[in-house]
Protein backbone atom coordinates (compact mmCIF):
# COMPACT_ATOMS: atom_id res chain seq x y z
CA UNK A 1 0.00 0.00 0.00
CA UNK A 2 1.44 3.26 -1.03
CA UNK A 3 1.15 6.90 1.07
CA UNK A 4 -1.52 8.22 -1.13
CA UNK A 5 -3.49 4.70 -2.21
CA UNK A 6 -7.03 5.41 -3.07
CA UNK A 7 -6.74 9.26 -2.78
CA UNK A 8 -7.94 11.17 -5.70
CA UNK A 9 -5.33 14.07 -6.01
CA UNK A 10 -5.09 17.50 -8.07
CA UNK A 11 -1.62 19.01 -9.68
CA UNK A 12 -1.82 22.24 -11.47
CA UNK A 13 1.06 22.97 -13.73
CA UNK A 14 1.63 19.41 -13.80
CA UNK A 15 2.93 19.14 -17.33
CA UNK A 16 6.87 19.88 -16.28
CA UNK A 17 9.24 20.87 -13.82
CA UNK A 18 7.61 20.34 -9.82
CA UNK A 19 4.27 19.84 -11.00
CA UNK A 20 5.19 16.49 -13.03
CA UNK A 21 7.84 15.38 -10.56
CA UNK A 22 4.78 15.97 -8.05
CA UNK A 23 2.03 13.95 -9.96
CA UNK A 24 4.39 11.30 -11.28
CA UNK A 25 5.33 11.06 -6.53
CA UNK A 26 1.54 10.93 -6.23
CA UNK A 27 0.77 8.23 -8.67
CA UNK A 28 3.60 5.96 -7.86
CA UNK A 29 1.82 5.86 -4.07
CA UNK A 30 -1.09 4.93 -5.57
CA UNK A 31 -3.36 7.85 -5.97
CA UNK A 32 -4.92 8.90 -9.13
CA UNK A 33 -3.84 11.70 -10.27
CA UNK A 34 -5.83 14.76 -12.67
CA UNK A 35 -2.67 16.84 -14.36
CA UNK A 36 -3.84 20.15 -15.17
CA UNK A 37 -1.55 21.75 -17.76
CA UNK A 38 -2.75 24.91 -19.93
CA UNK A 39 -0.17 23.59 -22.46
CA UNK A 40 -2.23 21.93 -25.33
CA UNK A 41 -2.44 19.94 -28.42
CA UNK A 42 -3.51 22.04 -31.88
CA UNK A 43 -7.25 20.90 -31.20
CA UNK A 44 -7.31 23.39 -28.14
CA UNK A 45 -7.63 20.28 -26.05
CA UNK A 46 -4.36 18.13 -23.37
CA UNK A 47 -4.18 15.51 -26.22
CA UNK A 48 -1.31 13.21 -26.17
CA UNK A 49 1.33 15.82 -27.16
CA UNK A 50 0.06 18.28 -24.79
CA UNK A 51 2.10 18.21 -21.28
CA UNK A 52 -0.45 17.24 -19.32
CA UNK A 53 -0.68 14.10 -21.92
CA UNK A 54 2.31 13.32 -21.66
CA UNK A 55 2.39 13.32 -18.07
CA UNK A 56 -1.01 11.01 -18.15
CA UNK A 57 0.66 8.72 -20.45
CA UNK A 58 3.91 8.32 -18.12
CA UNK A 59 1.39 7.43 -15.14
CA UNK A 60 -0.72 5.29 -16.93
CA UNK A 61 2.25 2.85 -18.83
CA UNK A 62 3.63 2.63 -14.74
CA UNK A 63 0.54 1.26 -13.95
CA UNK A 64 -1.49 4.05 -12.09
CA UNK A 65 -4.34 6.31 -13.20
CA UNK A 66 -4.39 9.93 -14.43
CA UNK A 67 -6.72 12.22 -16.27
CA UNK A 68 -5.50 15.22 -18.44
CA UNK A 69 -7.34 19.14 -17.90
CA UNK A 70 -6.35 21.59 -20.25
CA UNK A 71 -8.57 24.35 -19.09
CA UNK A 72 -7.54 27.69 -16.96
CA UNK A 73 -7.41 27.74 -13.38
CA UNK A 74 -7.25 30.94 -13.06
CA UNK A 75 -10.87 31.74 -14.65
CA UNK A 76 -13.58 30.76 -12.20
CA UNK A 77 -14.96 28.14 -14.92
CA UNK A 78 -11.43 26.76 -15.66
CA UNK A 79 -11.19 26.16 -11.79
CA UNK A 80 -14.83 24.76 -10.96
CA UNK A 81 -14.39 22.33 -14.15
CA UNK A 82 -10.90 21.34 -12.73
CA UNK A 83 -13.01 20.03 -9.32
CA UNK A 84 -15.47 18.64 -11.94
CA UNK A 85 -12.76 16.35 -13.38
CA UNK A 86 -11.89 14.57 -10.50
CA UNK A 87 -15.06 13.76 -9.53
CA UNK A 88 -16.20 12.69 -13.29
CA UNK A 89 -12.93 10.66 -13.57
CA UNK A 90 -12.80 9.40 -10.17
CA UNK A 91 -15.59 10.10 -8.19
CA UNK A 92 -14.03 12.04 -5.01
CA UNK A 93 -11.53 14.77 -4.89
CA UNK A 94 -8.86 14.29 -1.96
CA UNK A 95 -6.12 16.43 -2.47
CA UNK A 96 -5.43 19.56 -4.05
CA UNK A 97 -1.26 20.72 -5.19
CA UNK A 98 -1.67 24.34 -6.25
CA UNK A 99 1.61 24.58 -8.23
CA UNK A 100 0.89 26.68 -11.79
CA UNK A 101 2.89 29.65 -12.13
CA UNK A 102 5.20 31.64 -14.56
CA UNK A 103 7.42 34.36 -14.53
CA UNK A 104 7.51 38.17 -15.54
CA UNK A 105 10.65 39.31 -13.95
CA UNK A 106 11.77 43.43 -14.42
CA UNK A 107 12.60 45.73 -11.68
CA UNK A 108 10.63 47.47 -9.81
CA UNK A 109 10.50 51.06 -11.81
CA UNK A 110 10.44 48.96 -15.30
CA UNK A 111 7.83 46.58 -14.35
CA UNK A 112 4.46 47.05 -16.70
CA UNK A 113 1.23 46.87 -15.27
CA UNK A 114 -0.16 44.32 -17.57
CA UNK A 115 3.05 42.12 -16.09
CA UNK A 116 2.13 42.45 -12.66
CA UNK A 117 -1.46 41.58 -13.15
CA UNK A 118 -0.15 38.64 -15.51
CA UNK A 119 1.34 36.99 -12.33
CA UNK A 120 -0.64 38.04 -9.97
CA UNK A 121 -3.79 36.68 -11.92
CA UNK A 122 -1.30 33.02 -12.58
CA UNK A 123 -0.24 32.75 -8.92
CA UNK A 124 -2.38 34.24 -7.02
CA UNK A 125 -5.80 34.23 -8.28
CA UNK A 126 -4.46 30.58 -9.72
CA UNK A 127 -3.94 29.26 -6.06
CA UNK A 128 -7.51 31.00 -4.95
CA UNK A 129 -10.07 29.54 -7.56
CA UNK A 130 -9.25 25.75 -7.64
CA UNK A 131 -9.17 26.31 -3.41
CA UNK A 132 -12.51 28.46 -4.13
CA UNK A 133 -14.14 25.48 -5.72
CA UNK A 134 -12.63 22.55 -3.60
CA UNK A 135 -13.30 23.83 -0.25
CA UNK A 136 -16.75 24.29 -1.14
CA UNK A 137 -16.98 20.53 -2.54
CA UNK A 138 -15.36 19.56 0.46
CA UNK A 139 -17.90 21.83 3.02
CA UNK A 140 -21.04 20.13 1.57
CA UNK A 141 -19.42 16.46 2.16
CA UNK A 142 -18.98 17.74 5.73
CA UNK A 143 -22.06 18.82 5.46
CA UNK A 144 -23.63 16.14 4.35
CA UNK A 145 -22.69 13.98 6.98
CA UNK A 146 -19.77 12.25 4.95
CA UNK A 147 -16.25 11.90 6.36
CA UNK A 148 -13.11 14.10 4.86
CA UNK A 149 -9.80 14.27 5.16
CA UNK A 150 -8.58 16.29 2.58
CA UNK A 151 -4.87 18.36 2.12
CA UNK A 152 -4.27 21.33 -0.03
CA UNK A 153 -0.55 21.97 -0.66
CA UNK A 154 0.04 25.52 -1.57
CA UNK A 155 3.49 26.17 -3.93
CA UNK A 156 5.19 29.72 -2.53
CA UNK A 157 8.48 30.25 -2.88
CA UNK A 158 11.85 32.06 -1.24
CA UNK A 159 10.59 35.32 -2.78
CA UNK A 160 7.42 35.09 -0.84
CA UNK A 161 9.26 34.70 2.04
CA UNK A 162 12.20 37.19 2.24
CA UNK A 163 12.03 38.83 -1.38
CA UNK A 164 13.56 38.71 -4.72
CA UNK A 165 15.29 41.70 -6.42
CA UNK A 166 13.87 42.20 -10.20
CA UNK A 167 10.93 39.88 -8.96
CA UNK A 168 8.49 42.10 -7.06
CA UNK A 169 5.46 40.91 -8.72
CA UNK A 170 6.06 37.12 -8.00
CA UNK A 171 7.42 37.79 -4.39
CA UNK A 172 4.22 40.04 -3.49
CA UNK A 173 1.83 36.71 -5.64
CA UNK A 174 4.03 34.28 -3.51
CA UNK A 175 3.54 36.10 -0.59
CA UNK A 176 0.04 36.51 -0.68
CA UNK A 177 -0.30 32.89 -1.06
CA UNK A 178 1.32 32.55 2.32
CA UNK A 179 -1.45 34.84 3.76
CA UNK A 180 -3.76 32.75 1.81
CA UNK A 181 -2.86 29.53 3.10
CA UNK A 182 -3.16 30.63 6.78
CA UNK A 183 -6.84 31.56 6.57
CA UNK A 184 -8.06 28.60 4.67
CA UNK A 185 -6.13 26.83 7.36
CA UNK A 186 -8.01 28.39 10.16
CA UNK A 187 -11.58 28.44 7.83
CA UNK A 188 -11.38 24.90 6.38
CA UNK A 189 -10.05 23.03 9.80
CA UNK A 190 -13.71 21.92 11.01
CA UNK A 191 -14.71 20.88 7.48
CA UNK A 192 -11.58 18.12 8.03
CA UNK A 193 -9.33 19.92 5.35
CA UNK A 194 -5.91 20.96 6.11
CA UNK A 195 -3.99 23.74 3.96
CA UNK A 196 -0.28 23.35 3.95
CA UNK A 197 2.17 25.57 2.37
CA UNK A 198 5.93 24.67 0.56
CA UNK A 199 8.41 27.37 -0.80
CA UNK A 200 10.51 24.46 -2.75
CA UNK A 201 13.61 25.02 -4.79
CA UNK A 202 14.56 23.24 -8.37
CA UNK A 203 15.45 23.37 -11.54
CA UNK A 204 12.55 24.30 -13.68
CA UNK A 205 11.75 26.26 -16.91
CA UNK A 206 11.18 29.01 -14.14
CA UNK A 207 14.50 28.78 -12.44
CA UNK A 208 17.02 27.38 -14.64
CA UNK A 209 17.99 30.61 -16.58
CA UNK A 210 17.33 33.30 -13.69
CA UNK A 211 19.41 31.47 -11.38
CA UNK A 212 21.78 29.17 -13.86
CA UNK A 213 24.70 28.63 -12.19
CA UNK A 214 22.43 27.19 -8.67
CA UNK A 215 20.39 25.24 -10.78
CA UNK A 216 23.05 23.34 -12.71
CA UNK A 217 23.43 19.98 -12.87
CA UNK A 218 26.17 18.04 -11.16
CA UNK A 219 28.61 15.58 -12.68
CA UNK A 220 28.06 12.26 -13.04
CA UNK A 221 27.05 10.42 -10.07
CA UNK A 222 26.91 13.81 -7.85
CA UNK A 223 23.86 14.38 -6.01
CA UNK A 224 21.58 16.32 -8.12
CA UNK A 225 20.39 18.71 -5.28
CA UNK A 226 18.19 20.86 -7.72
CA UNK A 227 15.97 17.96 -9.48
CA UNK A 228 12.60 19.16 -8.64
CA UNK A 229 11.86 15.27 -7.80
CA UNK A 230 13.59 16.04 -4.42
CA UNK A 231 10.56 18.28 -3.28
CA UNK A 232 7.70 16.05 -4.12
CA UNK A 233 8.22 13.59 -0.99
CA UNK A 234 7.57 16.20 1.09
CA UNK A 235 4.62 17.36 -0.83
CA UNK A 236 2.89 13.67 -1.52
CA UNK A 237 3.03 13.34 2.62
CA UNK A 238 1.47 16.39 3.08
CA UNK A 239 -1.37 15.38 0.60
CA UNK A 240 -1.79 12.15 2.50
CA UNK A 241 -3.11 10.83 5.52
CA UNK A 242 -0.77 10.33 7.23
CA UNK A 243 0.00 14.45 7.87
CA UNK A 244 -2.89 14.39 9.95
CA UNK A 245 -3.03 16.97 12.41
CA UNK A 246 -0.65 19.17 10.46
CA UNK A 247 -2.05 22.47 8.92
CA UNK A 248 -1.39 26.27 8.17
CA UNK A 249 2.48 25.67 8.43
CA UNK A 250 4.69 26.66 5.36
CA UNK A 251 7.86 24.02 4.70
CA UNK A 252 11.43 24.84 2.91
CA UNK A 253 12.31 22.18 0.57
CA UNK A 254 15.49 21.96 -1.62
CA UNK A 255 17.51 18.73 -2.17
CA UNK A 256 17.78 16.69 0.75
CA UNK A 257 16.84 19.46 3.47
CA UNK A 258 13.00 20.36 4.93
CA UNK A 259 13.26 23.36 6.90
CA UNK A 260 10.09 24.17 9.12
CA UNK A 261 9.23 28.18 8.82
CA UNK A 262 8.37 30.31 11.55
CA UNK A 263 6.68 33.65 10.13
CA UNK A 264 6.65 37.11 11.80
CA UNK A 265 6.36 37.20 15.66
CA UNK A 266 6.72 39.76 18.09
CA UNK A 267 10.03 40.69 18.97
CA UNK A 268 11.19 44.12 20.89
CA UNK A 269 8.25 46.12 22.64
CA UNK A 270 7.56 49.03 24.33
CA UNK A 271 4.51 50.48 25.65
CA UNK A 272 4.34 53.76 27.10
CA UNK A 273 0.91 54.09 27.67
CA UNK A 274 0.30 56.57 26.04
CA UNK A 275 1.14 58.93 22.66
CA UNK A 276 4.65 59.13 21.45
CA UNK A 277 5.87 61.99 20.11
CA UNK A 278 7.47 61.63 16.41
CA UNK A 279 10.91 62.38 18.07
CA UNK A 280 9.86 59.53 21.32
CA UNK A 281 8.86 57.00 18.77
CA UNK A 282 11.99 57.13 16.62
CA UNK A 283 14.25 57.14 19.46
CA UNK A 284 11.86 54.19 21.07
CA UNK A 285 12.52 52.60 17.72
CA UNK A 286 16.04 52.37 17.37
CA UNK A 287 16.36 51.11 20.52
CA UNK A 288 13.87 48.27 19.78
CA UNK A 289 15.76 47.54 16.47
CA UNK A 290 19.53 47.48 17.96
CA UNK A 291 17.56 44.73 20.17
CA UNK A 292 16.10 42.78 17.27
CA UNK A 293 17.34 40.10 15.38
CA UNK A 294 18.65 41.88 11.97
CA UNK A 295 16.44 40.24 9.01
CA UNK A 296 17.76 37.83 6.71
CA UNK A 297 18.57 39.22 3.26
CA UNK A 298 16.69 39.77 -0.08
CA UNK A 299 17.86 37.41 -2.56
CA UNK A 300 19.61 39.31 -5.39
CA UNK A 301 21.55 41.33 -2.80
CA UNK A 302 24.96 41.04 -2.29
Amino acid sequence: MGLAEGRVVIVTGAGRGLGRAHALAFAAEGAKVVVNDLGVGLDGQPGEDSPAGQVVAEIRALGGQAVAHGEDIASPEGASSLIGAALTAFGRLDTLVNNAGFLRDRMLVNLEEADWDAVMRVHLKGHFLPLKYAAAHWRAEAKAGRAVAARVVNTSSGAGLLGSVGQGNYSAAKAGILGMTLVAAAEMGRYGVQVNAIAPAARTRMTERTFAQTMAEPGAGAFDAMAPENVSPLVVWLGSDASAGVTGRVFEAEGGRITVMEGWRPGPTADRGARWTPTEAGETATKLLAESEPPYPVYGVE
